[in-house]
């Protein structure tokens, strides 16, 4: 309970204040008046205690003026001419919304206090005698052997040395599915040991960190707010100058051209004074951002700031690297040819056992492709790896090749041949196998696209965005995979600073460009594109450049992105003009002299809280959010 005051001191005083003008009321209607003004005095000093400090030691160090100024000044104003009630009355209200405004961004905020509470704060460390302590994780080094038990968070950066391992790392990721680790692979601080106890071995230091990065990155988007909400920060001051100069000169118009009486001049000057100040139009933008970022976080997707996650939704074009990021990053074989009276089986299993024995991403395709299929395990004899052309090996008293095709073709053009070169224009590699000098076989391959790529595209597409794939492969494997997934324009045999210059003349044409890649060789086009977003690898080069970091291989981040960023569009337009409708309304009233201090106070306040809840809405998780 001690803890809970202690985080949450503007609020209890808030309540407090509330509490004294209830008494207040209560002595008022036993006629004792006196009593009751004291009582409204005591619930404004503590009621008005934060906002009074806070607006003023901002007024002194920033030489700026800010609407808690107008609101203190109003106060005194109402409790000089005798309302008291009113005056305590509007520091409460105006208390209990700037109270909310901090459960609001603590809320924001929430998501990532959790991820940090998330990495523990000591580790068992092994010795090299076997033994075990419990040390502090800020005390490890790069090379020490720490033991992970089940269910325990991993404290740090490291390989795995344990033969399997199965770690949830939804926290880094939000994938839900745990994934299997084998030794050698990877461990990211932060995320679940879901296995019996594992051993690994750190290699970053604990500042250094994927989840550390992540954390300050996160920590400071929510400190770099939107173009709209420094646009409204920047008016503020100036604002509050004019209105510190329009109430005066209103109360001389009130009491010396309209003749009210000096009473009833002052106080609707200082109605006046709460009902023109911008609370709700400071609050329209900075609320809903923070709420907008802390949604992405938790979902994989990390803005680096307000304004890359506003302008998200204003891109013309967006431009993917091709590998890795529109498709697989490894080929497939789409094909499979054998020439008239060959046994099919035979071939397939002598393929697979030829390209075992190599670790070239084209050997990994034909025996995932083969290895199914192929029912006999052959023995292959006297296997010789030619690098960058294919591999050689004897069985079944024949001599079998498997490779490219001046490697392996030494006969004359055939109709069979002539078709492997019609499927080689379609973009793919292709993969020629013989028996003593004969082609028997060929295989086309390709890197096929991402089984969600084609949808994204279609949905940038669908609001008018010009879609590029930029790609350092020939021509016709852009283009082939370009048909497939429907893009635009395809730019092929693109080096890394060819991409970054062609980014350059693609936001002159289209002005705001999004730049998707995988962070590595894509480094120079992401930081030269509007927007750069490295997908998921979660790697140094893709969090130090990109602008936009999403954490896991799930292209359908993108379109929520945007989703998100248009949301945040929406939510923010519609708090400014409900901010300055509600403001232009109060204003008319009370020339009219239609309302009091009070209901000045509740619909300036109650328009400040209704923005505020208007951008936490932007807090919600689901999968889909409305365009």
């Amino acid at each position: 309970m001690r803890g809970l005051i202690k985080d949450n001191k503007p609020m209890v005083a808030t309540i407090l204040s509330g509490l004294l003008i209830a008494l207040g009321l209560f002595l008022s209607v036993k006629a004792n008046y006196e009593a009751a003004a004291l009582i409204y005095i005591l619930s404004f000093m503590i009621g008005g205690f934060y906002q009074a400090k806070e607006g003023l030691k901002n007024t002194v160090e920033n030489k700026q003026l800010n609407v808690d100024i107008l609101m203190i000044l109003a106060a005194i104003g109402a409790s000089i001419i005798g309302f008291w009630m009113e005056g305590a009355l509007l520091i409460f209200i105006f208390s209990l919304s700037g109270s909310l405004e901090v459960y609001a961004t603590n809320k924001s905020t929430k998501a990532i206090t959790d991820l940090i509470n998330l990495t523990p704060e000591t580790a068992h460390l092994v010795h090299k005698d076997g033994s075990i302590t419990e040390v502090p994780t800020a005390s490890l080094s790069i090379g020490d052997q720490l033991m992970i038990p089940k269910g325990a968070n991993i404290p740090i950066d490291g390989v795995l040395l344990t033969k399997n391992g199965l770690i949830d790392e939804s926290a880094i990721s939000g994938e839900a599915i745990p994934i299997e680790k084998t030794d050698g692979d990877e461990l990211i601080g932060g995320t679940i040991n879901l296995s019996e106890a594992i051993m690994m071995q750190v290699t970053k230091d604990s500042s250094d960190t994927l989840f550390a990065k992540v954390l300050r990155m996160v920590d400071e988007a929510q400190s770099t707010p939107s173009k709209t909400a420094t646009m409204i920060e920047a008016i503020e001051n100036k604002y509050v100058l004019i209105v510190l100069i329009f109430v005066p000169v209103m109360i001389a118009i009130f009491y010396f051209v309209l003749q009210w009486d000096w009473n009833e001049s002052f106080y609707r000057g200082m109605v006046l004074l709460t009902v023109a100040s911008p609370c709700a139009l400071v609050a329209s933008a900075a609320p809903a951002t923070l709420a907008a970022i802390s949604n992405g976080a938790r979902k994989g997707i990390l803005f680096k700031g307000g304004s890359y996650l506003e302008n998200f939704g204003q891109i013309n074009a967006i431009a993917f690297d091709k590998t890795g990021t529109l498709t697989e990053g490894k080929p497939v074989v789409t094909d499979t040819c054998f020439k008239s009276g060959e046994n099919e089986q035979t071939i397939m299993s002598i393929c697979a056992a030829l390209e075992k024995t190599s670790t070239h991403p084209i050997a990994k395709a034909i025996v995932q492709a083969f290895s199914k299929s192929s029912h006999t395990s052959l023995l292959i004899e006297n296997i010789n790896d030619h690098t960058g052309y294919g591999l050689t090996g004897t069985a079944l008293g024949s001599e079998w090749r498997i490779g490219k095709k001046e490697y392996i073709v030494n006969e004359a053009d055939s109709p069979f041949i002539r078709h492997a070169d019609k499927i080689q224009k379609e973009g793919k590699t292709v993969i020629y196998v013989s028996r003593d000098g004969q082609v028997v076989a060929y295989f086309g391959l390709l890197d096929m696209p991402k089984k969600d790529a084609q949808s994204m595209v279609a949905y940038f597409k669908a609001h008018g965005i010009h879609t590029v794939m930029i790609t350092g492969d020939n021509s016709a494997t852009g283009e082939t995979i370009g048909q497939m997934l429907g893009v635009d324009e395809v730019k092929a045999n693109c080096l890394p600073h060819e991409k970054a210059e062609l980014i350059m003349q693609l936001k002159k044409q289209y002005g705001t460009i999004a730049m998707v890649g995988d962070g590595i060789n894509d480094a120079p086009a992401l930081a030269n594109a509007s927007i750069g977003i490295a997908m998921g690898a979660g790697t140094d080069i893709a969090i130090d450049v990109a602008d936009v970091v999403l954490m896991k291989d799930d292209l359908n981040q993108l379109p929520a992105s945007f989703r998100l960023s248009n949301q945040l569009k929406k939510i923010t337009l519609q708090n400014i003009i409900f901010a300055i409708t509600v403001i232009v309304l109060l204003i008319l009233s009370n020339l009219f002299q239609v309302i009091t201090l009070p209901l000045g106070v509740i619909g300036h306040e109650g328009s400040t809280l209704l923005v505020i809840l208007n951008g936490l809405r932007l807090l919600r998780t689901t999968s889909k959010i409305d365009d």
